[in-house]
């Protein structure tokens, strides 16, 4: 199966997500996930009352269902409250409303800036999912309004005499690497990139959250997502598939905050270009990240832990 075809229904995904976000009470995400039915739930409430048992214990006793039951939904419920809340940190949408905006609909400009073929340098297709965790794609990107704005306005500094000095400069830097090995020229962008100066958005821009252009970037400096934005939109402007590429909003379990990285997926495994790492690093020899979600140009991917049970939480299960 192809990933477009394991791939949920736009809105139907993004109510998933809507749905277990407002949902506060156990009873109603069981039936939701369709675990139990609405009359079940109604005679499980009625001998809750009767005997003061937690609903939990009631449902397992009469065995509608079992205990691994109850951790994947609280599960579940617990990483898309997660998801949602970085989700509106870091791209502007309060809400998971589905929209009318899809991954078509966001203009692939960094190839368009130097005539990249996406053929030149595929990528790999590697099927490990980010630091041990599950996770499920979907090709919606409405709810990611400061993505989407982004690439508006990259297309209009591509066009704008303003940034000639600034798009030369860069296309002059990763002309030197076009036809490297994509591990090479991985490491040479994110070398590159990380010379930059960071700077928070508050300070550069007045707002707390603002998701620069690479010309921005590069005029002005930024902080992570913006490092990561730039070292994306240089692959692909070397003609890295948007397919070997994700950025990855984490969270930094060292220092207790959301952070941003670029994910480069090569023969090797994933690799991670990072702002707070020197150089290009394996994802495998990291271990203070954990994933909350991940996107590129043409999908994103909600991620969630294992169950120590040894049963997976699946999203899916949720969507259908």
């Amino acid at each position: 199966m192809s990933d477009e075809d394991s791939m949920p229904r736009k809105s139907g995904f993004l109510q998933t997500i809507n749905t277990h976000i407002q949902r506060n009470r156990l009873g109603e995400l069981l039936v939701v996930r369709g675990k139990i039915s609405a009359p079940q739930l109604k005679e499980a409430l009625r001998l809750q009352r009767m005997q003061g048992l937690p609903l939990g214990q009631i449902l397992c006793d009469s065995g509608l269902i079992h205990k691994s039951d109850i951790q994947k939904a609280l599960a579940l419920q617990s990483a898309f409250r997660v998801a949602a809340a970085v989700v509106t940190l870091f791209c502007g949408s309060s809400v998971f409303v589905p929209r009318q905006a899809a991954a078509s609909d966001i203009e692939d400009v960094p190839a368009a800036v130097m005539l990249a073929s996406a053929s030149a340098q595929a990528g790999s297709v590697y099927k490990a999912n980010l630091f041990g965790t599950q996770e499920q794609a979907s090709r919606d990107l409405s709810a990611f309004t400061k993505w989407s704005a982004m690439f508006e306005r990259f297309q209009h500094d591509a066009e704008s005499s303003s940034s000639t000095r600034v798009l030369a400069n860069w296309k002059e830097n990763l002309e030197a690497l076009r036809g490297l090995p994509l591990d090479v020229m991985a490491r040479r962008v994110n070398d590159l990139m990380n010379r930059v100066r960071y700077i928070g958005d508050n300070r550069n821009w007045g707002k707390s959250d603002y998701w620069e252009t690479p010309v921005e970037f590069m005029t002005r400096g930024g902080d992570c997502e913006d490092f990561a934005i730039a070292k994306y939109a240089s692959l692909r402007a070397l003609g890295v598939s948007d397919n070997a590429m994700r950025i990855a909003i984490v969270k930094d379990m060292q220092k207790g905050i959301p952070h941003a990285i670029l994910i480069v997926y090569t023969e090797d495994g994933p690799m991670v270009l990072d702002n707070q790492i020197k150089t290009m690093t394996a994802a495998e020899d990291i271990h203070h990240y954990k994933p909350i979600f991940s996107i590129n140009r043409t999908a994103w991917w909600v991620h969630t832990d294992r169950i120590r049970d040894n049963s997976a939480t699946q999203i899916a299960s949720a969507a259908r």
